[in-house]
């Protein structure tokens, strides 16, 4: 003999939250450092074409030193971390352009 299980209206819906009346909700970080992390493998990525690599690693810069400036990242180690990468790829980005850009400013 089966007995029957009462279900939860949200069984079988996605759209239903998951989080209780008795729990907070988790808020999420922002999203600058991932950006700035982006901007700068693009950079060491794209330094052959002229200026995309050396624009792109001045983004990466930017939106790194953002980050670190906001109280959500800065208090967020992991995330400070990654804003602190992005910074680090942006300047290399930077460098590598600049270096790949001398030889091609000698022929002009």
């Amino acid at each position: 003999m089966t007995t029957a299980v009462p279900r939860s209206p949200c069984a079988d819906h996605h759209m239903c939250s998951s989080v209780g009346s008795d729990e907070i909700p988790t808020q999420h970080g922002s999203r600058l450092p991932v950006v700035s992390i982006a901007l700068g493998a693009l950079s060491v990525a794209s330094f052959w074409v002229v200026g995309l690599g050396f624009i792109l690693g001045v983004g990466a810069v930017v939106f790194g030193a953002i980050a670190t400036s906001r109280s959500a990242v800065a208090d967020d180690e992991a995330a400070s971390l990654r804003a602190l990468l992005g910074v680090v790829a942006g300047a290399a980005g930077i460098t590598v352009s600049a270096i790949a850009l001398f030889p091609m400013l000698a022929h002009l």
